[in-house]
């Protein structure tokens, strides 16, 4: 095996030292603002995705199997969502979440980490946080749309409506477990 030259030598150290930067025509501000909102969403769904299989794995009562595999549909959904999100913001040539810490850090849904919690709470709780993070969705499309980001846009569309199926499927649940019919 050859010894690199020194020129190669110095391309490959001053390449590991180089920002992650990709290339984009949204402009730098653009493109962290954009970032910025979008590294806060997918804090937000992996926090969601931990929460559901939370109540997944937590489930019990006489609806048991429907719940079960209600919130488990909905997390391989939720947890479909973080690498396209991911690696938008990649695209974008920011850099995106490296830890559970720094999700932590982002992230606004509340945890809920309660010996027990009833089945229809459970199910009330997921479908607030769910009409949350279309919510949070639709702010960062409002960015996008002002920023002229149609690529992220049109995926937070599609991430919108799934959020708000999600919603309207645990809504319509605990609306069967309650015979109030609120």
């Amino acid at each position: 095996m050859q010894k690199p030259t020194p020129r190669k030598v110095v391309a490959l150290k001053s390449g590991r030292k180089a920002p992650l930067a990709t290339r984009t025509d949204l402009g730098r501000d653009a493109a962290r603002d954009i970032a910025g909102a979008m590294n806060a969403v997918l804090a937000d769904v992996f926090s969601l995705y931990l929460k559901t299989k939370n109540f997944h794995w937590h489930m019990s009562g006489p609806h048991f199997r429907d719940y079960h595999l209600l919130l488990d549909e909905q997390a391989d959904q939720l947890y479909a969502m973080t690498d396209p999100i991911a690696e938008r913001v990649r695209k974008l040539g920011e850099t995106t979440l490296r830890s559970i810490g720094h999700i932590a850090r982002l992230s606004r849904v509340l945890d809920n980490d309660a010996d027990y919690v009833e089945p229809e709470d459970m199910l009330a709780e997921l479908c607030e946080d769910n009409q949350a993070l279309s919510a949070r969705l639709r702010e960062a499309h409002d960015l996008c749309d002002e920023h002229r980001d149609v690529a992220t846009a049109s995926l937070i569309e599609n991430w919108i409506d799934e959020g708000e199926r999600r919603a309207w499927f645990l809504f319509e649940a605990t609306r069967r477990a309650d015979s109030s019919g609120r």
